[in-house]
């Protein structure tokens, strides 16, 4: 795709979010079902994944983690944020390689010490490039990903989230 082919395509959707700002509030979903041992089973719109307990906590090391799911899911969007904001900037990128990784203490998450946090601790994403770009450019290409990233975003600053539950037979 040329730099002319992606903005064609996304300015009538901006001029649409420009006119109609409602247009561009969207809600995505996600569902799950509890599967076999201690697994949930989650539509991805693709295929069904089993998510399971990390061996670090027990799990078999057969089902994903949902760990392992979060950075996947930090490295698609940064990587589709990247090569979108480098078509747009007409930057050449023979090949990228984005790197997602993170740091948990399972202590937290095993309830075996209250002070140890749940949940990622440190998150490091890295991108190898293989470009003729200048410093400046690939500067501006990370800076705009990062900031049009919808994950990393979510990451940094994170959304409210709101619990609820309903009985669904009693």
């Amino acid at each position: 795709m040329t730099a002319n082919e992606i903005k064609a395509m996304q300015a009538p959707i901006k001029e649409r979010y420009r006119q109609t700002p409602e247009a561009a509030l969207i809600t995505l979903h996600a569902e799950g079902r509890l599967g076999e041992g201690v697994t949930c089973k989650l539509e991805t719109g693709r295929a069904a994944v089993a998510a399971g307990l990390h061996p670090a906590s027990g799990g078999d090391g057969l089902s994903a983690c949902s760990g392992d799911m979060l950075l996947e899911a930090l490295v698609a969007c940064a990587g589709v944020t990247l090569n979108a904001v480098a078509t747009a900037l007409e930057i050449k990128l023979r090949d990228a390689r984005i790197h997602a990784e993170g740091d948990l203490d399972f202590r937290g998450t095993l309830g075996v010490s209250r002070e140890v946090p749940v949940g990622f601790q440190t998150i490091r994403l890295r991108f190898d490039l293989d470009t003729d770009a200048s410093d400046e450019q690939i500067a501006t290409l990370l800076k705009l990903t990062e900031r049009y990233c919808v994950v990393y975003q979510t990451l940094v600053r994170p959304a409210s989230i709101e619990v609820a539950h309903q009985l669904t037979n009693r």
